[in-house]
């Protein structure tokens, strides 16, 4: 339903913005709440407007350019080398936008919830409401969840500061501090609850439904640790769903074929994302491809970020992924290893968003695949109860449906060795998804690994090739701006900054 996205929401984003200073100054003339939205029609334009706050780019941009899976393009132009020099403080804009753009989601949602509370539905209206509050409950408890990831030190320890709970609509001049982990996640759960029961939508590709309030869970419980929930959770979404072929696989990231897809953000051209974007920043906002590449995900396209050698090193052309992630008018060597000139003579330019209808690098943001739910069962059944060979089943499902043929199953002779495996399929299956960052944050340092550039092309253009996975920088710090307006806060900065 790409005409959804078409419609104009720079009013009904200027109407919950004004919500939120009729509320807290209540000036004469301005809308409140309970006049803003007055009735289901109006709940429905206002979740739309919440949706259009929902935005994945910058972790993209993150994950691809602080790990391994980008190296500079040979047409670079300087962008994005402090994070790729592992350069993060507070000052830095992924701390800035992740926060900001974390909480205004949270804002957003929450001044929705807050008005429905004055509108009685008609009984012909009454299974609507009840959708529109529940995807707006599942869009607070996604924001809150993001900002949880990239704040809390440790997620899956209770103990922790992760961010302030803000579960009203908050007065200019609150300087909240920042509540627990443990906290933060009884907020989470409690919207996901509510978002239970008041759904009535099982599956939609591009809505909130059941299926991925399913598979929000599944991945919260492994971040958390319960093992038992996120296999289960998982294991049905991915019975549910199955695994695409290789022509569906390639027909998904051309915006044309939903078969594993739980979840995605739609992107249509003249909508609010519709355009480049910062090109090399961690800021939201503009097409997936141009995190990677100016014109076009082709050679003459002006790639500023190829695909690190770590990455291409993993697929074989034999695999569908291969065909996906790497563009044909990449420029291949032929013995990478010994090449006077690999910056010129080893070109790989990331083809996962090559554009849909007509636009270039424009592609839809799949949040929740069922191949992710495979992962997250075999993750989960190695670290829950040492299922060494169940996980091998599954990641050998997974290679069956890219290869298009039997492969042989992997072996492992321990956790370890099995929690290594699992990421390297991570690392190729969700690449330039925004994956590899808190991947490497939850599970890293239990598998033995963290950054490894391909040391090649990284001490060429930076020096900075590996960093352990319990480095302080994989847990944002608290930006400068909040700490400017918010000084006690600044007494809670995380470790490192």
């Amino acid at each position: 339903m790409k005409n959804i996205n078409k419609i104009l929401f720079v009013f009904l984003i200027a109407i919950l913005s004004g919500c939120n200073d009729a509320i807290d100054i209540r000036q004469v003339g301005r809308l409140d709440a309970a006049n803003a939205f007055r009735d289901v029609d109006d709940l429905r334009s206002g979740l739309l407007a919440v949706y259009d706050q929902i935005d994945v780019t910058p972790e993209h941009a993150l994950s691809a350019n602080f790990t391994d899976e980008i190296a500079i393009g040979f047409d670079s132009g300087g962008q994005g080398f402090a994070l790729y020099d592992f350069v993060l403080n507070a000052a830095s804009t992924a701390a800035f936008d992740f926060w900001v753009r974390g909480f205004r989601a949270n804002h957003r949602a929450t001044v929705l919830i807050e008005a429905a509370q004055v509108i009685t539905p008609d009984a012909g209206d009454l299974a609507d409401y009840n959708n529109i509050l529940a995807q707006a409950h599942f869009l607070r408890a996604y924001a809150n969840f993001e900002l949880t990831l990239y704040f809390s030190p440790d997620p899956s320890d209770d103990s922790t500061l992760a961010v302030p709970r803000i579960d009203f609509i908050a007065g200019l001049d609150i300087q909240p501090r920042r509540n627990t982990t443990g906290e933060m996640f009884e907020y989470i759960n409690s919207d996901l609850q509510t978002a239970m029961s008041l759904s009535n939508v099982q599956s939609d590709a591009t809505f909130v439904s059941m299926d991925a309030i399913n598979a929000l869970r599944a991945r919260i419980a492994l971040t958390r640790g319960d093992y038992t929930t996120a296999n289960s959770l998982a294991t049905n979404l991915l019975n549910s769903y199955g695994l695409a072929n290789r022509t569906q696989y390639v027909n998904m990231f051309l915006d044309s074929d939903n078969t594993e897809i739980i979840w995605k953000l739609e992107r249509t051209l003249n909508d609010n994302y519709d355009g480049q974007g910062a090109t090399g920043s961690v800021s939201a906002g503009g097409w997936a491809g141009a995190r990677y590449a100016f014109v076009n995900a082709t050679l003459s396209g002006s790639p500023y970020f190829e695909m690190d050698r770590s990455v291409f090193d993993l697929l074989d052309p034999a695999d569908i992924r291969y065909d996906v992630n790497v563009a044909p008018t990449s420029v291949i060597s032929g013995d990478y290893t010994n090449d006077p000139d690999p910056i010129n003579n080893d070109i790989l330019v990331i083809q996962k968003y090559p554009g849909s209808e007509g636009r270039p690098l424009m592609n839809d943001l799949k949040i929740f695949r069922s191949s992710e739910m495979l992962l997250i069962a075999a993750e989960a059944r190695v670290r829950g109860s040492s299922d060494l060979a169940g996980a091998a089943g599954l990641i050998d499902q997974l290679r069956d449906a890219r290869f298009g043929s039997d492969q042989a199953a992997p072996t492992y002779n321990s956790v370890q060795e099995a929690l290594q495996g699992i990421l390297l399929e991570r690392k190729i299956e969700l690449c330039y998804e925004g994956h590899r960052y808190k991947d490497l944050k939850r599970v890293g340092t239990a598998a033995g690994v963290g950054i490894d550039r391909d040391p090649i092309a990284c001490n060429l253009q930076s020096g900075a090739c590996t960093l352990p996975a319990n480095d302080f920088r994989f847990t944002l710090p608290i930006p400068i701006v909040e700490i400017n307006a918010n000084p006690g806060i600044a007494d809670e900065q995380n470790p490192g900054y």
